[in-house]
């Protein structure tokens, strides 16, 4: 009798069995469901990062640094919609070590690339590029790789060539398109770009733009032959383009180093007229410090920053489209202050660098303090503008805290509480470091409002310090060295704990000769 209980018991339990394995399996798909929708939240609150990085761009040379004769419509929004720098500085007065010290967060006391160390000409058949980035080096394109990042590089990379250790596909980057060498960037209309190792055709034939006119020329088809077909930042631009298309969803680093406004004169014919008459200008024959000669070069200078700054807006145009404006930081800066007026550049007639003294390869604050603009809109406070000292060595460290990483040894701090509006959490720096072995050979050091400066010491290995206070001289016309001695000795102590030995001879202009090898 009790057998149809016992097989109902049994049947119950079964089922009961089967429910409690179900409500597991339920149980357990909700949460892998979750953790994947977590997974995929966590991927979209990484941002895009995207740094543009001019070539000789003076400080004064957007409007919204004070420029009056060139237009910068979308820099100007970018800098009224973001936060703008008013003391960041580059960290070295010239291409080559300025590059490799943003790569790799080092100073160039430190840095293994210290000057434009050049290994090639200018003929394609010669191009050789400049001192590769040395194996295994650790860069900021690395840091975002680390962080799942796709990264690109679309400029001039000036860091070593595609068949040595300095390939930026080597060095962090899963897409590189521009030129390998700053010598064939010299030319803005090149027989050939890169992309990743492989030569790219353009509709240009090879322009030998160090070349001068017969004195008194003025005819139109002169000038004409330093003019192709194709413009190597709209290259660059529409390889910009198709790598965010590519990469929209995905968090992805992408580095801008665009090569303009550094000479040669070159722009498109339909952007130089837009300038044509503004200007009192003569035409430049290529007579001071070579580069291609220019009717126009007053109108074609403004025309090639206005032109980038005419595909900068056609970036955030796209981000918009794509709906990664939100999620997206992107920064603005140059490699070095304007140029030293070659090549028909005037930068006393456009104020490039906004009165500072000095010029691309100083350390005084014309030669180094550049612009710097950060737009990321859920985050950074439009129209904010900020004093805070910073350097570009800086941007390994920032990164790193923006991705959530442990932040690789550096000589720099991360300015990511100054960009997010948060100062009282901000790391404070004892001191910027600077030395620039070529030229004269000089070092700056600031320290709060002080900057102190020493020159020529190629020639005086113990040539003086000036000391300036950058608050109430920014334009570094007051020595006050002798006032404050403890300074000097400061900037001093601050030296010698801060330059290295480099590698090569020609860049050790302190010490004059290398440390034996044991």
């Amino acid at each position: 009798t009790l057998f149809p209980y016992t097989t109902l018991f049994r049947s119950r339990t079964s089922l009961l069995s089967m429910n409690h394995r179900l409500l597991l399996l339920f149980s357990i798909s909700i949460c892998l469901s979750v953790f994947s929708i977590a997974q995929k939240t966590q991927k979209q609150v990484l941002p895009n990062v995207i740094y543009i990085y001019l070539d000789d761009m003076g400080y004064g040379e957007l409007g919204s640094y004070g420029q009056q004769k060139i237009k910068t419509p979308n820099l100007d929004k970018m800098a009224a919609e973001g936060m703008r720098f008013t003391r960041h500085y580059s960290s070295a007065p010239v291409c080559a070590p300025a590059r490799a010290c943003l790569m790799t967060g080092k100073h160039t006391g430190h840095s293994y690339i210290r000057g434009n160390y050049e290994l090639g000409g200018f003929e394609d058949s010669t191009e050789g590029g400049q001192m590769p980035l040395p194996e295994n080096t650790y860069t900021i394109a690395k840091l975002m790789q680390d962080a799942g990042y796709t990264t690109g590089a679309i400029g001039k990379w000036g860091l070593g060539m595609y068949d040595n250790t300095g390939n930026p596909n080597e060095q962090g980057f899963d897409y590189f398109y521009g030129y390998y060498c700053q010598k064939q960037a010299h030319n803005f209309y090149p027989t050939h770009l890169w992309e990743n190792g492989k030569w790219d055709s353009l509709r240009n034939p090879f322009i030998y733009v160090h070349q001068k006119l017969p004195e008194g020329t003025d005819a139109d088809s002169s000038f004409e032959k330093f003019i192709g077909t194709d413009y190597a930042i709209t290259k660059m631009a529409d390889k910009t383009m198709a790598f965010i298309n590519k990469n929209k969803d995905k968090p992805f680093f992408l580095y801008l180093p665009y090569t303009g406004p550094h000479v040669s004169l070159q722009a498109p014919k339909e952007d130089v007229a837009k300038y044509l008459g503004q200007f009192p200008e003569e035409p430049y024959l290529g007579y001071k410090g070579g580069y291609a000669p220019s009717k126009y070069p007053l109108s074609t200078y403004a025309a090639m920053i206005t032109y980038i700054d005419t595909q900068v807006g056609e970036i955030f145009k796209l981000l918009k489209d794509l709906h990664l404006d939100q999620n997206t930081l992107v920064l603005f800066s140059s490699d070095n202050g304007a140029t030293f007026d070659v090549g028909g550049v005037q930068t006393e007639f456009f104020n490039s660098v906004a009165g500072f003294r000095g010029r691309k390869m100083d350390l005084y604050e014309g030669g180094i303090r550049v612009p710097f603009i950060a737009r990321w809109p859920s985050k950074i406070k439009a129209g904010s503008v900020t004093d805070f000292p910073s350097v570009q060595y800086d941007m390994m460290a920032t990164l790193a805290q923006l991705t959530h990483q442990k932040t690789p040894k550096s000589d720099g701090i991360s300015l990511l509480p100054t960009l997010l509006g948060t100062p009282q959490t901000q790391a404070q720096r004892e001191f910027m470091y600077f030395e620039y072995p070529e030229k004269t050979g000089q070092v700056a050091v600031m320290t709060g409002d002080w900057k102190g400066v020493k020159s020529n010491i190629k020639k005086n290995k113990q040539a003086p310090w000036e000391i300036y206070n950058l608050k109430n001289d920014p334009q570094e016309k007051t020595d006050l060295a002798a006032q404050y001695p403890a300074l000097a000795a400061q900037m001093e102590k601050i030296l010698k704990a801060n330059h290295r030995h480099p590698h090569i001879s020609d860049w050790e202009f302190m010490d004059g000769k290398l440390p034996l090898k044991k």
